[in-house]
């Protein structure tokens, strides 16, 4: 697939086999680089890891097996994907993601730090702003996330900041995701949840048949139509930010928190009409209570990464959902 780069296998991408850390995988193979891949195939699918490419079946929770993989490939530089990432989940079990995304978060820093690893670029989550009182939300917005799952990225982001303050060879990128969603180019791999949460997809599943109906809900929000209105960016767009955050890690963007979005906010209906446009198809919607948690506009500033990074998105929302309306057909 790729001509090997000298910085073979010195990348370790946790949660490699999952949707964001897949589509990390192909942009970095893409740039000549090919990084190990560790993951613990809860959510991750093992076909989404092409032949090739060193795979180490581990969990963040057992130290052990951050220790053995970061000695065996002599690591330099962590990416870090896996995480529980379900909003109202994380509302009604906290405690299952204070464990999976700051216990187990822990464990590797702490590996890392023993085995001299010193650079991780980190994917956080809009979810650790307070309701906005500026949008487009820039950086440096209030901190107050609403539900543990924001809360718990928020920690991870705090433990990353104090280990670089106290140890000054270790260096971190943040990055705090909008609405990810979208397939790759190639059609090779996209969106695979289990269970599905994310709007795009249960559209498109509701518009291939695969669900009865779509359920929306809220539509007392105050947006303009009522439904909550979201920042969506595509996955690959977000895959090539971290790679230029990878050649910049050393330098300029060193310890930088950076927001990953469009700048452009959809609603739910506006969502729902893109994708009827963009597949030709119809399909039932139902309107339901609002869910603990959402709240109503997450819009994201991304000049900061436009200025340090150079980083622009390139697809838009029809792009999203057409890239992903061809993966979900082949599923």
């Amino acid at each position: 697939m790729t001509k090997k780069s000298g910085s073979d296998n010195n990348i370790l991408l946790i949660g490699g086999a999952g949707y964001i850390g897949s589509h990390m995988l192909r942009v970095l193979l893409e740039n000549r680089v090919t990084p190990v891949v560790f993951d613990n195939l809860s959510s991750g699918l093992r076909h989404f890891i092409p032949q090739g490419v060193p795979f180490f079946k581990g969990d963040l929770k057992d130290l052990q097996d951050i220790r053995t993989v970061l000695k065996k490939y002599k690591i330099t530089t962590v990416m870090h994907f896996a995480s529980s990432i379900i909003v109202p989940e994380s509302v009604a079990d906290p405690v299952k993601y204070y464990e999976n995304n700051v216990s187990s978060f822990v464990n590797l820093v702490k590996a890392m730090r023993e085995a001299k690893v010193q650079k991780m670029i980190f994917s956080s989550t809009a979810a650790v702003y307070a309701e906005p009182k500026k949008v487009p939300i820039p950086e440096d917005a209030e901190l107050v996330p609403s539900n543990p799952y924001g809360q718990t990225k928020l920690m991870c982001e705090q433990i990353l900041r104090d280990t670089a303050a106290a140890h000054k060879d270790f260096s971190y990128v943040i990055f705090r995701y909008f609405n990810v969603a979208g397939a790759y180019d190639d059609g090779g791999i996209g969106e695979s949840h289990e269970p599905e949460t994310h709007l795009i997809p249960i559209v498109l599943e509701t518009a291939l048949g695969r669900r009865d109906v779509l359920k929306v809900f809220g539509d007392d929000y105050d947006t303009p139509d009522g439904t909550c209105v979201r920042d969506y960016i595509h996955v690959q767009d977000l895959a090539e930010a971290h790679y230029l955050a990878l050649k910049a890690i050393d330098g300029k963007a060193r310890n930088q928190i950076f927001n990953l979005g469009s700048q452009k906010g959809f609603s739910v209906k506006q969502v729902i009409t893109a994708v009827r446009r963009v597949t030709g198809k119809d399909f039932p919607v139902k309107m339901f209570p609002r869910r603990p948690g959402d709240g109503p506009r997450l819009i994201a500033s991304s000049q900061k990464a436009k200025k340090i990074l150079g980083w622009v998105p390139k697809r838009g929302l029809d792009k999203m959902i057409s890239s992903a309306w061809e993966w979900e057909k082949t599923q």
